[in-house]
């Protein structure tokens, strides 16, 4: 999507993510930028309410509304809550079908992330064939699509879910090796929120390998990071990490804080 003189660029995928206020969209794509952005700043009910008001309007495209079912099931696997996650992805892949043709890049983006999306809550489920299989189908569609810039975002997301589909399968080599893929292609992008995802992604593959002090040192830069863009969804999670890894005091009181802000903020959190 091409940056504007808004801010809802910068703050969705750019390097001004905890812009707040975010100014008002006027159309359809302006609203989904804005829930994208409000969304990575743990601003559920707004960013919902964003996404309701654009799906009210008759003339969007299938691809737009499929990006913002994925954009959706996003929100609700930050929150633990997968299999209502796949609803959404389901619907989000329902809207622009699987035909591997090429299709060019609006379209092409709605079903990676669907794809990955779908895959991710798999995995969340213990579903780990199918995971799998749907990522070797996004990775397909890519190719098809050759090096497509536009991609930039679909193809980080796959090697995070690559690497988090390695961890959960007890091969902390691969893990590292697709988390530090995925750190190569962040150096492409200017988006912080990103960058700082896919350091939390290496943050949790470097401990599947043991190297726990490596770990704890890479995890509390995230946390660093997003204390000063307010990305609280990715500190609550970096928290939760810092907290596996034997930061228990310190990492409690920054889990319920961001609980806390999330809860009055709309976020749904899955029971367990």
């Amino acid at each position: 999507m091409p940056a504007g003189d808004d801010g809802f660029h910068a703050a969705a995928w750019g390097d001004d993510p905890g812009r707040w206020p975010l100014p008002a969209a006027s159309d359809p794509l302006d609203k989904w930028r804005r829930a994208v952005a409000l969304g990575g700043q743990g601003r559920y009910s707004a960013a919902c309410a964003e996404l309701d008001e654009a799906e009210r309007t008759v003339a969007v495209a299938a691809g737009l509304r499929s990006l913002m079912a994925s954009t959706r099931a996003s929100w609700s696997r930050q929150m633990g809550a997968h299999v209502r996650a796949a609803r959404y992805d389901g619907a989000a892949i329902a809207l622009v079908g699987l035909d591997m043709t090429r299709v060019g890049p609006f379209i092409a983006q709605a079903r990676c992330d669907a794809l990955t999306g779908l895959a991710a809550d798999a995995l969340g489920v213990g579903r780990f064939f199918a995971a799998d299989a749907l990522l070797t189908r996004c990775q397909e569609l890519m190719v098809r699509e050759g090096n497509c810039e536009s991609l930039w975002r679909q193809r980080l997301r796959l090697r995070w879910v690559r690497a988090e589909l390695a961890m959960v399968s007890g091969d902390g080599e691969g893990a590292v090796r697709h988390a530090f893929d995925a750190r190569e292609l962040a150096t492409e992008t200017d988006s912080l929120r990103h960058i700082t995802k896919t350091e939390l992604i290496v943050a949790a593959a470097v401990s599947s390998l043991g190297d726990i002090e490596r770990s704890r040192r890479i995890a509390h830069s995230v946390l660093d990071a997003c204390s000063e863009h307010g990305l609280v969804p990715l500190r609550w999670a970096a928290a939760m990490l810092t907290a596996g890894l034997g930061d228990a005091p310190a990492s409690a009181s920054i889990i319920a804080e961001c609980v806390a802000l999330l809860s009055r903020r709309g976020g749904e959190f899955a029971d367990g």
